[in-house]
């Protein structure tokens, strides 16, 4: 698929046409909707929003043997946590139903 992107501010537009809120409302929504998901998986706490999908943090196991692909150096990687997503049953069924060849 080609590479297409929307930005915060494209999201912050977006919600500022359909609404009536004034631009700033709905940026300051926006920026604190994902200050508490960033938030609340540093905490250790899933977010399941219905009807989208499920964010969580997920244990990456540490490896002693790692290359950096750019330099080819050996190192190694302690265990991490990563943010992982699971889309929700209304995401999938949208998205199984995309036409393909959308990436013309």
């Amino acid at each position: 698929m080609a590479e297409k992107k929307i930005t915060k501010y494209d999201l912050v537009e977006a919600v500022y046409q359909s609404t009536e809120c004034e631009k700033k409302l709905v940026q300051d929504v926006i920026e604190n909707l994902l200050l508490q998901l960033k938030e609340s998986l540093k905490d250790g706490y899933t977010i399941e929003l219905r009807g989208f999908g499920t964010f969580e943090p997920r244990l990456r196991k540490g490896r002693v043997k790692a290359r950096n692909p750019k330099t080819g150096e050996q190192l190694s990687v302690a265990p991490h946590y990563v943010a992982a997503f699971r889309s929700g049953q209304d995401l999938k069924k949208a998205l199984w139903n995309l036409p393909v060849g959308l990436d013309d």
